[in-house]
């Protein structure tokens, strides 16, 4: 006579596959958890480290600008070859913008302190911004600003450029001291604390926009998206009507903004304004027997997703058992279909 052949639900669970922790340890630590992506990953900006940041950036800037030496006679030569090759393109409109926009006192005198003061003021309010409604992109935006006024700081040492009012033969007017206007450190007073020829490539157009582009990109109202496209188009003609610039330096300061762009880019493998607008916050773990930590909840919600449903008796193994041991169910199992007994 054959013995009962009886499936529990102890043995059903012991083929199970191990755990997912155990899994996840044999094949390797995961691509998150290497030192690159723990340096690429967003972290939550503190304030006072973020000042401190900026205002040492400035002034470093501020020192190497100054600092490049200053050779007029090659500034001035430069300068002279710009303004024949915008006069050989036909477009050498600068002079013309500059005394035109001259004879309206009201429009130029407006000019001089937008000049002066919304390359920071804006500069500085879109960082805030950031901070405050945009802490995961922050650190990715921000470092495309530092990139392209590093990269710029080249171009000042390699390219001295003297900016049109300063060209004594082409009768540009110096908008600063004509209306007696605070405004460019290097004009007036103020001109011996600045390196006056350090035209190119122009950072209020790159600064400008590098905040038109962020603008048009984050804000929701159309009408700010239209403030920040509209912002570095009047700074073109503001740095162009006070004759501080050539619209060369514009795109010199384009092709350092680029740079800044492509930097941060290659770091972040993705564009800075795709990143999260938020930090996660981390989860608070606790412990868990057999466990040092608990994983975040985002972690359990996949290993519930892809990890197998508990074991649990199905009916036919119940009818086995059941047939197999009449003590089970109380009652003799003869002539019951589905018996598992076999006899030799």
């Amino acid at each position: 006579m054959g013995e009962a052949i009886s499936r529990t639900p102890e043995s059903r669970t012991a083929a199970l596959p191990p755990p997912i922790e155990e899994r996840a340890e044999e094949a390797g630590p995961p691509v998150a958890r290497t030192r690159l992506a723990r340096l690429r990953a967003p972290r939550r900006p503190r304030l006072w480290f973020e000042i401190l940041l900026i205002a040492v950036s400035y002034w470093t800037y501020s020192l190497i600008r100054n600092a490049v030496p200053a050779h007029k006679d090659t500034a001035l030569r430069n300068a002279h070859w710009i303004w024949d090759a915008e006069q050989s393109l036909g477009l050498a409109v600068e002079r013309g913008v500059n005394h035109g926009v001259d004879s309206v006192t009201w429009l130029i005198v407006g000019m001089n302190y937008y000049y002066a003061t919304l390359h920071f003021v804006v500069t500085i309010g879109v960082l805030v911004w950031l901070y405050r409604w945009h802490p995961g992109r922050y650190a990715a935006i921000r470092l495309v600003l530092f990139a392209t006024t590093g990269v710029a700081l080249v171009g000042f040492f390699l390219f001295p450029l003297a900016p049109p009012r300063l060209m004594p033969d082409m009768d540009f007017i110096d908008t600063v001291l004509v209306h007696h206007t605070w405004g460019s450190l290097a004009s007036g007073n103020l001109a011996e604390v600045s390196n006056q020829y350090a035209a190119m490539p122009s950072m209020h157009i790159g600064w400008s926009t590098w905040c038109g582009i962020t603008i048009a990109a984050l804000a929701r109202p159309r009408w700010v998206k239209t403030l920040g496209v509209l912002y570095p188009v009047a700074t073109l003609v503001v740095i162009v009507a006070t004759a501080n610039h050539f619209w060369l330096d514009a795109v010199g300061g384009l092709i350092c903004l680029s740079f800044g762009f492509a930097v941060t880019a290659l770091w972040y493998a993705a564009s800075p304004y795709r990143l999260p607008q938020h930090i996660a916050s981390p989860v608070a773990r606790r412990s868990v027997p057999g466990r040092t930590a608990q994983a975040p909840a985002t972690d359990q919600a996949a290993a519930q997703e892809t990890a197998p449903a508990p074991a649990t008796p199905l009916a036919s193994d119940l009818a086995e058992t059941a047939d197999a041991d009449p003590a089970a169910t109380g009652g003799p199992t003869a002539g019951r279909p589905g018996s598992a007994t076999r006899r030799s």
